[in-house]
């Protein structure tokens, strides 16, 4: 069975706050190419690991060597940060700043494919069902599937194949395609409720949330690439009054802590079944963005599985710059890890120092808990 579920992932071209501590399959839907009307406003606000039962909590206190590490980093960082580590395994929890929602822009994706695994666990829906991609359905800014649309006007292939485009490539109109494919982001805003995921908001979709980000109302036209243009077009005044919107009250908002909680939860296989949660993690662990980022830290022996997110720039000002993910060590323990950027000018290089920090610092103080923390010795990437 376990064989099964990985040769199906190979083949397919990523809460409660932190702090405390098989359905009968039914008729599964058609995989149609019906995209839902597009209404032009913002809602308010590769890893193979076993899949134990959940573990005791807080066996252990967090190391305090950890904890100094992960605050003097956000508290170095110039702009808006946070970051929250849960030891799956052995239940502590370290945050800076964990508790203050954060746009997460891709690092959303997640909670798509999610709900969409949870359908597969339902018998609602299979990965290897065939699905359609039209132009209609294109977003914008990353979206390589979108040549092969243009290509022949339409392009089918399935739904596994649009899970791994989405979380390793983060390919936004796979990832919309999908997000139709579960019932739209109402059905994943209740997967989020009904697991009690705490603070995470999802979105409206790819290209209201970029539109309404950048200022714009979105029209199917930008998908070909007019996107841009029209945002170029915009008074500065405007563009930056909407900017300040989404990033005083990110409709895609959620807390790095929140986050992290979720991801040990998945990595404890309390979120889905055992087949859905392999894949999810395998899927993650191919993820191909990001790589000067929490991949950039990650020593000989550590794997990692994880989901990137970025935002819109402005005059050198960025809403959103993450990545989030699980860190297994050589012993195989576990780390969920979410470092999030909401708000800041520093330099992309300075952003990936601050992911590359906070994860080096897991690497060092997660498994041995030294009694002092200094020397992280992080390189520019």
């Amino acid at each position: 069975m376990i064989a099964a579920c990985a040769a199906l992932a190979s083949c397919v071209p990523e809460a409660r706050p932190s702090g405390t501590a098989n359905a009968q399959p039914g008729p599964r839907p058609t995989a149609t190419a019906a995209v839902p009307a597009v209404v032009p406003v913002m809602p308010p606000a590769v890893v193979s690991m076993p899949v134990p039962p959940p573990t005791p909590r807080a066996i252990r206190p967090a190391p305090q060597a950890l904890i100094a590490a992960v605050e003097e980093a956000v508290r170095g960082f110039d702009g808006l940060a946070g970051a929250a580590v849960r030891a799956v395994d052995d239940g502590w929890t370290v945050e800076a700043n964990g508790r203050r929602p954060m746009p997460q822009q891709s690092v959303s994706k997640l909670w798509v494919a999610l709900t969409l695994m949870e359908q597969r666990d339902q018998g609602r829906v299979r990965l290897d069902d065939p699905i359609t991609i039209t132009r209609g359905d294109l977003t914008l800014f990353h979206q390589p599937i979108a040549y092969l649309v243009a290509k022949n006007g339409a392009y089918t292939t399935t739904v596994g194949d649009l899970l791994n485009r989405a979380l390793t490539q983060s390919d936004n109109t796979a990832n919309d395609r999908l997000l139709t494919l579960v019932g739209g982001p109402g059905a994943v805003r209740d997967f989020i409720a009904n697991k009690r995921l705490g603070e995470i908001r999802f979105g409206p979709g790819e290209r209201l949330l970029q539109a309404g980000t950048a200022g714009l109302t979105w029209r199917q036209e930008y998908s070909l690439g007019g996107f841009s243009a029209a945002r170029a077009k915009l008074d500065p005044a405007v563009r930056k009054a909407a900017l300040d919107r989404y990033v005083d009250n990110p409709p895609d908002g959620a807390a790095p802590l929140a986050i992290a909680d979720a991801l040990a939860r998945l990595a404890r296989g309390e979120l889905l079944s055992e087949s859905s949660t392999r894949i999810m993690l395998d899927t993650m662990g191919r993820t191909v963005t990001g790589r000067a980022r929490l991949r950039a830290a990650m020593p000989v022996g550590w794997k990692l599985a994880h989901k990137t997110g970025t935002g819109q720039d402005l005059g050198g000002r960025n809403a959103g710059f993450n990545d989030v993910g699980l860190l297994t060590a050589p012993d195989g323990r576990r780390y969920a890890i979410a470092v999030m950027i909401g708000d800041t000018r520093a330099s992309t290089t300075a952003r990936q120092q601050l992911i590359q920090t906070v994860a080096r610092a897991v690497t060092l103080y997660g498994p041995t808990s030294p009694a002092t923390a200094g020397g992280l010795g992080i390189a520019a990437n």
